[in-house]
């Protein structure tokens, strides 16, 4: 994640907000087993126009969740993991401190438990 004025939320949020649009995680979904893919390719594969994965495309590249490359004519893109493993980095994060917080509440109550005896 990078550097920001709210903590470095903005990386997590934009993985978050492109990750939130079904048709965008299936998009993922596409690129991760085929790789390289145009938007004419991935819109054969979807209920959507051409057009609308474009935009789809768009905003995973703002989450840095794709990389476009041009070929001659063609635009393809890949699935880029970096900023999706950062996310899972902070979800992980966040978890491992919930746990020990729930840890700490179960030894109080247990403690608590044994002193009520």
């Amino acid at each position: 994640m990078t550097d920001s004025p709210d903590g470095g939320a903005a990386p997590v949020d934009g993985v978050l907000n492109a990750l939130a649009d079904p048709t965008r995680r299936r998009l993922l979904d596409l690129l991760a087993e085929h790789g390289e893919a145009t938007a004419t390719t991935l819109a054969e594969r979807l209920p959507v126009s051409r057009q609308a994965v474009v935009k789809h495309l768009g905003v995973l590249d703002a989450a840095e969740l794709v990389s476009s490359s041009r070929v001659g004519r063609e635009v393809r893109y890949a699935v880029r993991p970096a900023a999706l493993n950062a996310t899972a980095r902070w979800m992980a994060s966040l978890a491992a401190d919930w746990d020990r917080r729930l840890a700490n509440i179960k030894r109080i109550a247990e403690a608590a438990e044994r002193d009520a005896r």
